[in-house]
């Protein structure tokens, strides 16, 4: 009965142990498991906070870019406003000039003048009381008296125009002062312009750097590679104004033997699509991928040609014009032509493959000319025609939209 009896408890403490153990081991992965639930929900917390500081830094960095270009707008702005002054401040130190040279030559013969006269007076009043009559009435005979009344005649003329002729320099002294004075005051009011100018400009400027300061790295190699295309820019605007005469020239000659063109400008023709209604052929036979904005919405102020396939396609002149430059550049536009039309246009093409312009300065070219072919050099992020259309004179503030003028 003892043996049972001892049988029975050890199987109740056994069983006991076993339940014990079975709901420690029940609580302890429940903790386990709430714990790393908690610690996932801690997370999942924190990558939210992340995520919406992250759209919050974007949402700022995309509000300081915008600022920037905004700020990169106004300063072309004031430096176009400050070289038209420039412009204006030349003439009118030209006018200065020009008043001034004719205010001393008037002067100078007003004295000439002034002095002769004061001379043809010392001379009447060191002959005393000799008048033009005793002059005429001591002529000793008819020849004599004929001659001395020609030479009276001639001295009292000669007298009335050397008055005459002080009196109109006397005139002439006092329109160029006077002329003299509207130019300088003109010349102050342009550099005034210009100061006021030149302040707003440094101001932006000033103000451009502080929100360029506050972009991360890969902003601010953008914002280089924006200085850098701006300078390239400024450099080609100075090019294409120093050769407008030759161009107008160019031009003037090509529509002149527009019916007799060299065969070295008609045999590259490759590609002739529907003109627009101004004449206008595309540059190359592909379709529009980004227009005269960003996705983003920043101002591109061209148009690309960038769809698969492009890469190596003849790039052609989109009408009948004259080469104004071509460079091969590392930097901003690459491998890059500018062509000036009859019409007062200009059209720039860029990023052309390397070594593959055919076309040189000076050159006439005739639509559908190749010029190069569809590349991806300088700031470039891959193969694309980078295609401009300006107005006259052809400088970078004259972009307008492409679309406006192609098929």
């Amino acid at each position: 009965m003892k043996s049972l009896l001892k049988r029975v408890t050890g199987v109740l403490l056994i069983f006991t142990v076993l339940i014990c153990s079975t709901n420690f081991s029940k609580a302890a992965n429940s903790n386990d498991y709430t714990a790393e639930q908690n610690q996932k929900n801690a997370n999942n917390a924190k990558i939210k906070e992340i995520e919406e500081r992250e759209k919050e830094v974007e949402k700022i960095k995309d509000e300081t870019l915008k600022e920037v270009e905004k700020l990169n707008i106004e300063i072309s702005q004031y430096e176009s406003q400050i070289e038209e002054l420039d412009e204006k401040i030349d003439d009118a130190q030209a006018k200065i000039d020009e008043a001034q040279a004719q205010l001393e030559k008037a002067q100078d013969d007003y004295k000439k003048q002034k002095n002769m006269l004061e001379a043809r007076l010392v001379a009447i009043y060191e002959a005393g009381e000799t008048s033009y009559l005793d002059f005429l009435l001591s002529s000793e005979n008819l020849t004599d008296l004929i001659s001395n009344y020609y030479l009276v005649t001639e001295i009292a003329s000669y007298d009335s125009e050397l008055l005459q002729s002080i009196k109109e320099e006397e005139e002439k002294i006092a329109n160029a002062k006077e002329t003299l004075e509207v130019s300088k005051k003109t010349l102050d009011t342009e550099k005034a312009n210009k100061q006021s100018a030149s302040m707003k400009l440094q101001s932006s400027k000033n103000s451009k750097n502080n929100y360029v300061s506050q972009l991360n790295q890969e902003e601010k190699d953008l914002q280089a590679k924006v200085e850098e295309l701006k300078k390239d820019n400024e450099n080609l605007d100075a090019e294409i104004r120093k050769k407008q005469a030759a161009i107008q020239e160019a031009l003037r000659k090509q529509s002149s033997s527009s019916s007799s063109s060299s065969s070295s400008s008609s045999s590259g023709t490759v590609y002739s699509g529907d003109p627009s209604d101004c004449g206008f052929i595309k540059p190359v036979n592909s379709y529009v991928t980004t227009g005269m904005y960003y996705s983003s919405g920043g101002y591109h102020g061209a148009v690309d040609f960038g769809a698969y396939g492009v890469n190596g396609q003849p790039v052609v002149a989109v009408a009948d014009g004259v080469v104004v430059t071509t460079h091969a550049w590392t930097t901003s536009y690459g491998n890059h032509v500018i062509i000036a039309h009859p019409n007062g246009l200009y059209t720039l093409y860029a990023h052309g493959q390397a070594g593959s312009i055919c076309v040189s300065e000076g050159q006439t070219v005739k639509q559908g000319q190749q010029l190069m072919r569809v590349g991806s050099t300088g700031n470039s992020t891959g193969p694309h025609l980078h295609f401009e259309v300006r107005t006259s004179p052809g400088t970078y503030s004259c972009r307008v939209n492409p679309l406006n003028y192609l098929p």
